[in-house]
């Protein structure tokens, strides 16, 4: 049995990688979740497009989940909640703008009603089974994201969620420094910490300052002016839709996470200030030079409104030559590719293409090495356990912690770490893999439907096609496809359809009887009539028709 003293903290997503966020602590015999986000597949796993933490682990244990904590409204912290939830069973805490986009996630799943969630004012203090915990608000690039404080037999842990230092963040309160302030004087055992942006030196640039060039930017700019940006981004919303109002322009919509959002941010009071934008269809009978377009599709993904618009195959929306479009968001590692595809596809139409390597029309939400720093001399903890990044971002987050006498613990997604104040060290291992959201499917990412997805789309498919008498033997001639391989015209289908046909005469009349033995025996066959010439090895698959 666990002493009620013992206290553990297990990540199962979100370390050696950016996304797919999902925290483990257990406490004598309770389990604490904190986070559940979903991450998009980069160009490693093309198969894939959205891909999720496995929480096998603690769905074994889900009579001890006492409860989920949220940090902040973005996908890759909430995101999977409604995929995952019913392996874990177990009430939610959010704050109001969290739970807001929640609740709407929850209803498209047809889960709300089941889904027990208690809203937790930002700052708030609260007690989840044997956990006592609170929120410290911290400035990110969504409202009411938090830092969460777990106070244990064993010492404070502070979880930071994601955070950074701004004194002006436009939307919501800067960090509450005040209060890491005093914890630092209470004295912390550990600090879980967000790495993303931390290889960045100096202080986090302000959402102030991409206030005042976005403003300045748009009002130079002629016909029609569409931003990009990350629907969660209020701030940013609201900074383009101010911008918008100087430079005598309404406002529109474009895309279905942007207006869910709007809606979620209207309701916890956000945007209160900004007049209802219009939908994408009302758009049409604007003025060029009197629009802006808050456009979805920051990171090119190819059914976004962006995607589409820049190859004019959106229903509603067109741009074109004199038109602008400003992208107020930053590149998520492995979406280089397709972002550029898009930016080619809109310069191609005449389009003006604005990035932050243009004007400062984006910051980062996430700390810089230089706001780590300052939070570990405020804070002074014992340990460090980097989180929220690549392995080159835990790495660079440990060394800062090295530098001011804190002892860094870098830990893989699985490793259960033993959190006491004589020392951090992992005890054990625990089974983590990765799901892929297929439609409406969860498949594992090595599991037979996407290994297979992935050989045939390096090394293709060949089926053949065969019918046979009730004895087993070949009636008519065998065909044989091999889309992305062959072409039907292409004379080695033709040799390989012969050779096909050959060595299925030859499969011994004893496995002819059975249909999954012949089956069988007729893959092997197809395998060799492809040989070596085509220097491939395809997913090959036989349909049998015995008539």
């Amino acid at each position: 049995m666990n002493d009620m003293t013992d206290l553990e903290f297990l990540p199962l997503g979100g370390t050696g990688e950016i996304g797919m966020n999902l925290n483990l602590y257990r406490q004598g015999e309770s389990w604490l979740a904190v986070d559940c986000g979903i991450g998009f597949s980069g160009n490693d796993t093309p198969e894939a497009e959205i891909l999720l933490p496995d929480p096998v682990f603690i769905a074994e244990r889900r009579k001890a989940l006492v409860g989920l904590v949220i940090t902040h409204a973005h996908e890759d912290h909430l995101g999977a909640v409604a995929h995952l939830w019913p392996q874990l069973g177990c009430p939610v805490y959010a704050t109001p703008f969290a739970a807001a986009v929640l609740r709407r996630k929850l209803g498209e799943a047809q889960l709300l009603q089941q889904v027990p969630i208690h809203t937790i004012p930002p700052g708030g203090a609260f007690r989840v089974g044997d956990f006592d915990l609170s929120f410290i608000p911290v400035t990110h690039s969504v409202p009411e994201a938090q830092a969460l404080v777990l106070r244990t037999p064993q010492g404070i842990v502070v979880h930071t969620g994601d955070w950074k230092f701004d004194p002006e963040p436009q939307v919501g309160p800067p960090t509450d420094i005040a209060a890491f302030e005093a914890l630092g004087r209470e004295g912390v055992l550990a600090m879980v910490c967000d790495s993303t942006n931390v290889r960045t030196e100096g202080p986090s640039a302000s959402e102030a300052d991409v206030r005042r060039e976005i403003t300045k930017l748009i009002a130079t700019l002629e016909g029609r002016v569409a931003v990009t940006c990350f629907a969660s981004n209020v701030a940013r919303v609201e900074t383009i839709a101010k911008a918008a109002r100087a430079a005598n322009r309404v406002v529109a919509v474009v895309g279905r996470s942007l207006r869910n959002l709007e809606v979620a941010a209207r309701e916890c009071g956000y945007l209160a200030d900004i007049p209802p934008f219009l939908s994408e269809q009302e758009a049409n009978s604007v003025p060029d030079n009197q629009l802006l377009l808050i456009v979805t599709g920051s990171q090119g993904e190819p059914r976004s409104a962006l995607s589409r618009i820049a190859v004019d195959t959106h229903p509603n929306i067109s741009l074109g030559e004199g038109d602008n479009v400003i992208y107020s968001s930053r590149m998520i590692p492995g979406n280089e590719q397709a972002v550029i595809q898009v930016q080619d596809n809109l310069t191609r139409r005449g389009i003006n293409v604005i990035t932050d390597r243009d004007h400062l029309v984006h910051v980062s939400g996430h700390a810089t090495g230089g706001d780590v720093r300052r939070l570990y001399e405020m804070v002074r903890p014992k340990y460090l356990v980097p989180v929220h990044g690549e392995w080159r971002h835990l790495t660079a987050n440990a060394a800062i912690a090295q530098e001011l006498d804190i002892a860094p613990v870098l830990l893989e997604d699985g490793d259960i770490l033993s959190m006491k104040e004589s020392a951090f060290e992992v005890v054990d291992t625990a089974p983590t893999g990765r799901l892929v959201l297929d439609g409406g499917r969860l498949l594992q990412m090595n599991g037979g439907v996407l290994s297979a997805r992935r050989r045939m789309l390096f090394n293709g498919i060949v089926l053949g096609s065969f019918a046979v008498d009730e004895e087993g033997y070949l009636i008519g001639d065998p065909k044989v496809s091999a889309p992305g391989l062959l072409d039907a015209e292409d004379p080695e289908t033709a040799r390989v359809t012969e050779e096909f046909g050959n060595a299925l005469d030859e499969i011994p009349d004893e496995l002819r009887e059975n249909d999954v033995t012949f089956r069988d025996a007729a893959k092997t066959a197809l395998r060799r009539a492809l040989g070596r010439k085509l220097q491939k090895r395809p997913l090959v698959d036989v349909h049998l028709l015995r008539v």
